[in-house]
């Protein structure tokens, strides 16, 4: 049985770019393709990837916004500006004026309409016995124009490097990322790798990274897929366990949490532990919103029924920060962070040209040593049989020793060697 190729899907930036230009909210696409809006904001920024009928169902939706893009571009007709005269285009007053349009909100409800400021109260006029009743059709005096006020220097922004953008959000999100990684995995060393290795992922991706609405989240969904991998079974330091807690209550809650399912558990931390909804629960764990809902049901009955003081999801959340905080997890520095990816980098892209190098050697000295016409093979020897056995010199007899010495008793060289003589 074959399997159709999934459609193609254009960039995260891509698909962002096509549904604001389409001027739809992240709800009502996902309304369209049957999604949570968690889901939505999960495949716009890159950390999940849709698969199956709601890939194909994206795809075309995607499709259809290019398409209609395109047609407004080929049929927008170009901007007029006409220039007013002072007789067609009057000069807007106050009570004329259009009001401005409100500036764009990226909430659902827009921002209330400013009030009209009230008229300033003016000098009350004097009342006494010599002044009497001034008329309105008489002007008001004009007041004194005073100094222009001089506008505030705003210091400029000040923009900063890769490496510094690097350094902060490593600072903000290493330390809680380690804490909960170890409730995932049960093993400090391991945590705090994973951490690690997902920051130095996300220092090579920094481009797609920087440009994420949830910069600690990328980094989360990669530290806890490397922590979770089914690999790490093999490594030689898993056969070694850790020192578990000293608590007693921290030890049984952790036992327990280990005792879960991996995807139960990485549910259960991430909705109970980190704080997060069940849509974007369930778009970092890549399952819909009613998987994650039974897996986190799951989780909680099976920690309430070893701790049923933990039943309470509140009581829950506090033993979890607990027990993440009672561990002394440290991370290293984000100098030295970036500094190992790229060495790690650099040695792989070292090997590879290496192993490319050799393999291009390889191939030119076959091409180089191969035979270029065919040599057929030697026929392998076979036993010959019927050939009489080779018979040694054995002893001479009387008459052959007599010719033997005739022959030597004769001359070897004259005429007499070659004209025969009768005896």
């Amino acid at each position: 049985m074959t399997r159709r190729p999934a459609p193609p899907l254009p960039p995260p930036k891509a698909r962002r770019h096509l549904r604001e230009t389409a001027a739809l909210t992240q709800t009502q696409l996902a309304s369209r393709v049957g999604v949570t809006p968690g889901t939505v904001r999960a495949w716009e920024s890159g950390r999940t990837t849709p698969r199956g009928r709601k890939r194909e169902a994206y795809a075309k939706l995607l499709k259809t916004l290019a398409d209609e893009e395109t047609a407004r571009r080929t049929t927008r007709p170009p901007h007029a500006h006409p220039e007013s005269t002072p007789e067609t285009d009057p000069a807007p007053t106050p009570e004329t004026a259009p009001a401005p349009a409100p500036a764009p909100n990226s909430g659902s409800e827009s921002a209330p309409a400013r009030k009209p400021l009230p008229p300033e109260p003016g000098p009350a006029p004097e009342s006494g016995p010599e002044s009497g009743p001034k008329s309105t059709l008489e002007p008001a005096p004009e007041p004194e124009p005073g100094p222009e006020p001089v506008p505030e220097a705003r210091p400029a922004p000040v923009a900063l490097t890769p490496a510094q953008a690097f350094d902060a959000l490593y600072e903000f999100g290493a330390p809680a990322l380690v804490r909960q990684t170890y409730l995932l995995t049960g093993r400090r060393e391991q945590a705090r790798e994973a951490v690690e290795r997902a920051f130095q992922t996300a220092w090579e991706h920094w481009p797609e990274v920087a440009r994420d609405r949830d910069p600690v989240g990328w980094v989360r969904a990669t530290a806890y897929e490397y922590a979770l991998s089914p690999w790490q079974r093999l490594r030689p330091r898993h056969r070694h366990p850790e020192p578990p807690p000293a608590d007693p209550g921290d030890r049984t809650l952790l036992n327990t949490l280990l005792r879960l399912p991996p995807r139960h558990r990485r549910t259960l931390v991430l909705y109970d532990g980190v704080g997060l909804d069940l849509p974007e629960t369930a778009a970092e764990t890549e399952a819909s919103t009613p998987t994650a809902a039974n897996r986190l049901l799951r989780a909680r009955e099976a920690v309430a029924g070893r701790l049923p003081a933990l039943a309470d999801p509140q009581a829950l959340h506090r033993r979890l920060a607990e027990l993440a905080s009672n561990e002394r997890l440290g991370a290293a520095r984000p100098h030295a962070v970036r500094g190992d990816g790229e060495r790690r980098a650099r040695f792989w892209t070292r090997t590879a040209i290496a192993f490319t190098a050799a393999l291009i050697g390889t191939t030119a000295l076959t091409v180089r040593t191969a035979p270029t016409h065919y040599e057929p093979p030697v026929s392998p020897g076979q036993a010959v049989r019927g050939v009489p056995p080779r018979v040694a010199q054995g002893s001479l007899s009387d008459e052959e020793l007599e010719l033997r010495h005739k022959l030597r008793d004769q001359l070897q060289h004259g005429p007499e060697r070659l004209s025969p003589r009768l005896e």
